[in-house]
């Protein structure tokens, strides 16, 4: 589906809230499991310069593991997305919700009993990050094929230099800038609900709350009479 067909959905609205989860889910893996994103893959590659330089604090690990979990997330959902090709929109906008919303869900029982200060038991870790880590790849992946302009859901770097460079300022229509700045305060309010939840109690409300936020927003999303239209 191009973006022109995805004007008369909710689409946007959605891909908004899934914003808000993204900031959610890197503020349970940054500041639960050890200085690691789930959802930001690029914060993972600076980490992992870091820790392959010896920087004390940064492990090899971590980024690794999430790094591939994310890929085997998104290789997972580039083929739910072809299969799909051809059916109803809401068929695999609702695949993808309950994929993803199971996996945070799943990490969420994961993470009872987890102590963040102390990050252990250990184990928990790897699982939570790699279940994360495959929601968030599978999540990436399911945008990108849906193509809406200026709403990633998780990378914010190419939006704000879009705000700058297409500005009044820079000789720009300011193309989108609702939409490039809402994107931004999604991640931004997502982050700072994200780290108040981390902080006050662990990972299991944040884990749930996003799990739900994915699920609901998908169902609402998948009601619109648009979305019966083909992938």
């Amino acid at each position: 589906m191009t973006a022109d067909k995805t004007a008369t959905l909710p689409l946007p609205w959605l891909l908004l809230l899934l914003s808000v989860t993204t900031g959610l889910v890197d503020a349970i893996s940054v500041l639960g499991l050890g200085k690691v994103f789930t959802a930001n893959m690029t914060g993972n590659i600076v980490f992992l310069g870091f820790a392959a330089s010896g920087t004390p604090g940064f492990r090899v690990a971590p980024y690794v593991f999430a790094i591939a979990a994310f890929m085997v997330g998104a290789l997972i959902a580039g083929r739910v997305g072809k299969h799909h090709m051809g059916s109803p929109l809401r068929r695999w906008l609702f695949i993808a919700a309950s994929i993803e919303a199971a996996l945070l869900w799943i990490a969420a029982a994961v993470a009872i009993g987890f102590d963040v200060a102390t990050q252990s038991p250990g184990s928990s870790v790897n699982i939570i990050i790699a279940l994360t880590g495959l929601a968030m790849g599978f999540r990436n992946a399911t945008i990108r094929q849906l193509k809406v302009p200026d709403l990633t859901t998780t990378v914010l770097t190419l939006t704000i230099t879009g705000l700058a460079a297409d500005s009044g300022l820079a000789g720009g229509t300011n193309p989108n800038w609702a939409r490039r700045i809402g994107s931004v305060a999604a991640i931004f309010l997502g982050a700072a609900i994200g780290a108040y939840l981390v902080t006050h109690g662990g990972l299991v409300a944040p884990l749930i709350l996003a799990g739900t936020l994915i699920f609901a927003g998908t169902i609402a999303c998948m009601l619109h009479p648009a979305a019966a239209r083909p992938l």
